[in-house]
């Protein structure tokens, strides 16, 4: 999700925060203004073209700055110790989708996103505070 809203809005949108769990995704990002229907409606299926390709999951510790400076994306630069996680949707080594510092996957392989007929839809996309907005997701069949 974060790299197809960097896409759809811009490069200026940053991770401000996130709270992932097995029932919900609430996504805090850099943007100044209320992402539109069709802003919307184009990341949820940049995202769910995504998971039907079912690209797996993989990490490896990097240097942080050499994963920064090679694109990776991460926004706490100032917390970081000297090597990171780095997680990939898809081959670090070939084609992929993301790569982004991160605590840990939630998941394998995207296609595990899609399991039971769930699909990724945005439930709601709000203010979170001045020049953050906040995307709500929940688990379930969309």
């Amino acid at each position: 999700m974060y790299r197809a809203l960097r896409n759809v809005l811009g490069d200026h949108v940053i991770q401000r925060g996130s709270n992932i769990t097995a029932e919900r995704l609430r996504f805090d990002f850099s943007h100044p203004e209320k992402m539109t229907p069709e802003q919307i409606k184009s990341v949820e299926d940049m995202v769910n073209e995504q998971i039907a390709k079912d690209w797996p999951m993989t990490w490896r510790e990097e240097n942080t700055q050499a994963a920064l400076g090679s694109g990776v994306m991460g926004a706490f630069g100032d917390r970081y110790g000297e090597t990171v996680k780095v997680y990939t949707v898809g081959n670090p080594e070939g084609d992929f989708y993301s790569r982004e510092i991160c605590g840990g996957p939630h998941i394998e392989h995207t296609g595990q996103l899609a399991e039971d007929g769930k699909r990724f839809k945005i439930i709601k996309e709000e203010s979170s505070s001045a020049g953050v907005r906040r995307i709500k997701r929940y688990w379930d069949k969309a």
